[in-house]
Formats: C-alpha cells, structure tokens, sequence
C-alpha cells in the first residue's frame, strides 16, 4: 500500500545518473574501478580510515570479516539478539555459535554490562551492533576483548558518520561492516563496506573479496601472474553501484545535516511524550547522532500496534523493527535458554517513524501531531 508519508524514501543528488554512464563509458563496470576507487580513497585519506573494501551488501561485509577470522564449528561468536539476520547469519555459516546478549534498558544496543559473564573457553569473536547509529561503549567491550584475546567486529551498518569518543565507529573493533542499503543515509541501492583495522586482516581481506586468488596485487603489478591461494567469495560490487554511491558521499554532509535536523525536530516536539511512559532515543556522553533513525518506545504491544494503525489511518507508516533472534524459528532451540527481556520489550514496542530527506516541515508536522493526537488523554 502507498502512503502519503512512507516510512523511507531513498534521497537522489542528480549526479546518480551521470556517474553511472561515466562509469559505463569508460570501459570498466566490473568491480574495483574508477568509481569503487574514488570511495575508497574519501574514506581511507578524508575520513581516517585505515582501509576499506566496498562489497555488495553489509551482509557480504560481515561474510567476509567471518572469513577473515577462521572460525571453526562450535566457536562462540557473542551479539545482541536485537538486529538482523545478517549479523548471525555470517557466522553461523562458518560453524559458529552464537551466544546473543541481550539489550539495554536506555537503548537496544549489548548490554556491556553482562558481556563477561557471556565469554567461555570457546568464545572466539564479539560483534557489538550500534543500534541507530548510537555508539555501543566501545572502550567496555574492547576491554573485555583483550581480556580473553577476542576480535571485535562491529556492524556498523546503520552508522556512518556517526562517532565513538571522536572516533568513527566502525574503525574501533578489528573489522568494522557497513550498509549502503536504500534505507541507509548514504545509499547505493544494496551495498556494503569492509572497513580493516588490523593490519593483519588486509592483505586476506583482498584476497578473499577477489574469489580466493590475489588478483588485486596482480594489477598493482606486486607479482607477475596471480592465482587460487585461498577460500574466497564474489564481494566486489560493480563500478555501476560504486559511481551512484560516489554521488552520494559527494552530498553526504548535506544529507547528514538534513537528516539530523529532522531528528531533533521529533526529539523536540515529542519530548513530552516521555513523561507519560513512552520512550525516545538515548544518545550517551560517548556518541554522535548520525541522524539515521527517529523511534519511539511504546510502553507494550498493544499500544504499539494501535498506534501503527492510527498512523496508517492518517496515511502515515510508521514501522516496527527486529525480531528477538534468540525466539526465531531457526535459533530457539539452539539458544541456551536465558531470558532476554529487554530484547523482548524492543520487539514489541519500539516503533521507527518515517525520516528521509525530502520530508519537509509540513510533512514532519503531519508525523508527530499523529503522534501526539494517539497519545492525547492516554
């Protein structure tokens, strides 16, 4: 169903298209060129990068970081239940367990607090998930890590541009994956990136994006012929989806603005909302909003799902968000068995509302008086 005010709408800058054919025109549309190199090169030298490789997904990201980590079957892997399938999934593929954490009162991100309680013999890997683009407390987790010699991958899918103490997140942990799905701020369609904190990582991580072999230093011209040295997958996205995200990260400090002042215009407006039980986003000391996401916490299921109706009633659509993965159908009966109730409460009460850039004054007001006429008199 169409509504008048959809939850996202992907933002266009115009050289999308140009770019494309550019890219096209020049002869070279399969993966690693001129446009995949301009992206690597804003965020290695612009943003402080160490190094990054885009891929064709956030998925593909976290894929490949499990590869880079030689997982073995039955090694743990701890993360929040509170995300998407993705997180686990890479994992899971490689033969991993996972042992998921639960979330937070103040946010859906890991609860740190418990993440040592979590660590056996077999743990091998933490993967902290910055919910919203809200930084997870990198410096608890990176301590608990170096505790017990665990890499830190962090899906960082949803938190470009967003920061942990000044530093980009996603370049605090080992690997760090992101996501330049539509619904992202920056946006390529379906898309991803590995960023590579450890140096250790880099040359593997090439190796293994580029199907096993070592292309890549081929046509660097650092050996005279390349072949099969590895295990390796297809993640090299084409130069087409590279040149429509170069557009992007060409308008990114617009876009970013745009997006955080819609935000705080919700937080603002909506603020009162908390004195009667409901829940808005915490941003703690540590973080940056990035301004990628505007929800609110209903105080249980039902009134969430009212409210869902009664905005969908005004031709708004707000929508819920994951699904407790320790309850699903493929993970119940591999968990252990421990209660996570405040994944629980942000399954069935956290709802996101509608924010992109082209929903103006007129249309953000639209939002939050629907909002604030389901709440009058609760």
């Amino acid at each position: 169903m169409q509504y008048a005010i959809p939850f996202n709408k992907p933002y266009l800058s115009g050289n999308e298209a140009r770019y494309i054919e550019e890219a096209v025109r020049s002869g070279k549309i399969s993966g690693d060129g001129i446009f995949t190199k301009r992206c690597h090169t804003f965020f290695e030298q612009q943003l402080g990068f160490q190094k990054v490789l885009l891929t064709t997904s956030c998925t593909d990201a976290l894929e490949l970081a499990a590869l880079l980590l030689d997982l073995q079957p039955g090694d743990e892997v701890i993360m929040p239940s509170f995300t998407f399938v993705s997180t686990p999934n890479a994992f899971v593929l490689r033969g991993a367990k996972i042992v998921f954490a639960d979330s937070t009162a103040e946010n859906p991100n890991m609860d740190v607090a418990a993440l040592e309680s979590l660590v056996t013999p077999r743990t091998r890997a933490i993967v902290p998930v910055h919910y919203a683009g809200i930084a997870c407390d990198m410096d608890a987790i990176q301590a608990v890590a170096a505790r017990h010699n665990l890499t830190v991958v962090e899906d960082a899918a949803q938190a470009i541009d967003s920061f942990y103490k000044g530093r980009p997140l996603g370049t605090i942990g080992a690997l760090g994956a992101f996501s330049f799905h539509e619904t992202k701020n920056i946006t390529s369609g379906e898309g991803g990136m590995l960023a590579i904190n450890d140096k250790q990582y880099a040359n593997r991580a090439e190796i293994i994006r580029e199907k096993g072999t070592n292309r890549s230093s081929f046509f660097r011209g650092e050996v005279d012929k390349y072949g099969w040295v590895e295990v390796g997958s297809s993640f090299l996205p084409s130069d087409i989806i590279a040149a429509f995200l170069w557009a992007q990260i060409e308008n990114m400090a617009v876009i970013q603005q745009r997006r955080k002042d819609i935000w705080e215009r919700y937080y603002t407006a909506l603020q009162p909302l908390m004195a009667q039980g409901v829940g808005l986003p915490i941003v703690p000391d540590y973080a940056t909003n990035n301004g990628h996401m505007f929800y609110l916490v209903c105080r249980n299921l039902a009134e969430r799902s009212a409210l869902i109706t009664h905005m969908r009633q005004l031709q708004i659509s707000p929508v819920f968000h994951y699904l407790s993965l320790h309850k699903s159908p493929f993970y119940a009966d591999k968990h252990d068995g421990r209660e996570l109730p405040w994944s629980d409460h942000y399954t069935d009460c956290l709802v996101r509302l509608p924010l992109y850039h082209e929903l103006n004054e007129s249309l953000q007001q639209r939002v939050i008086d629907g909002v604030l006429s389901f709440y009058k008199g609760r």
